[in-house]
């Protein structure tokens, strides 16, 4: 049936007073429990954060191609360089082995290590690396986000690469215990060419970022696991694996040369003497 037109309001006298009470949820004694919140200010760090994530999900065609590596010859090289130079260079770390992997591999295919400049895609020649460093980690208590880049991966070691990342890491953390405040300089967070993010030691098995322009491509690296893989026709065998995925801009990398570049990568891992050579 139709419905007469909606009754015109009560009189103010007659309207029930407002409530922070809702009916969303209520307490043992059945009674409403005020809903509560806190608004924390965006700071500037986060407001610069939000931005350019924003940006840069909105005009670059993102794609993802997630690869599976066997690291154990990678953490046995590891383990015997730790054992043989670390009292005199520090440790390095698995990371450290990634970020020259990931130089090697784009010097082999140079459309990951570039940029679109519109009328024109800028492939570099050096392969500066931009490390992702979570800012809580790092004991600043509003969190953030800080990618200080390291400069001419290609021709640096992996201990020196170590020892440049060790060093942003500790200028990272709060200077004169202030929170927010840090001793990296804009130059040092400026200039990558390619990102590395990685949430393995947080225990992330698999994941995909988003591109920091005007870079073309970021790795997103996972933690260690141990499968069970088939070896020969009837035995098995215990294998670690590490889980990547590349985040490309599809303006610049088509999908068969993102795979190339992860077949590089692995490759390198995999067979991990390669990276001592280079």
């Amino acid at each position: 049936h139709a419905e007469g037109p909606p009754a015109p309001p009560a009189p103010a006298a007659e309207r029930p007073a407002a409530t922070t009470a809702t009916a969303q949820d209520s307490g043992a004694s059945g009674s409403l429990v005020p809903e509560e919140y806190e608004d924390v200010a965006v700071s500037q760090m986060r407001s610069v954060i939000a931005q350019r994530l924003l940006m840069s999900k909105q005009t670059i065609p993102h794609y993802y191609l997630t690869m599976d590596c066997e690291v154990g010859a990678l953490m046995s090289l590891r383990s015997s360089v730790n054992a043989s130079v670390a009292e005199k260079m520090g440790k390095v770390s698995l990371n450290d082995f990634v970020i020259k992997a990931c130089a090697l591999a784009c010097q082999e295919v140079p459309e990951c290590n570039a940029e679109w400049r519109d009328d024109a895609i800028r492939l570099h020649k050096n392969v500066h690396v931009g490390v992702a460093m979570d800012l809580g980690s790092l004991g600043h208590t509003q969190g953030g986000l800080v990618v200080p880049v390291v400069k001419n991966v290609q021709l640096k070691g992996v201990a020196s690469i170590s020892s440049v990342v060790k060093d942003y890491a500790a200028r990272a953390k709060p200077a004169d215990g202030v929170d927010g405040k840090m001793r990296l300089t804009p130059e040092e967070m400026d200039g990558g060419t390619f990102t590395v993010s990685n949430l393995g030691m947080m225990g992330v098995k698999q994941f995909a970022a988003i591109v920091n322009p005007p870079q073309s491509c970021i790795l997103a690296v996972g933690g260690v696991r141990s499968e069970v893989k088939k070896d020969g026709p009837d035995g098995f065998r215990e294998a670690k694996v590490m889980s990547v995925t590349l985040s490309c801009d599809h303006r610049v990398v088509d999908g068969a040369v993102g795979a190339k570049w992860l077949q590089k990568f692995k490759n390198l891992l995999e067979n991990p003497l390669q990276m001592l050579l280079q």
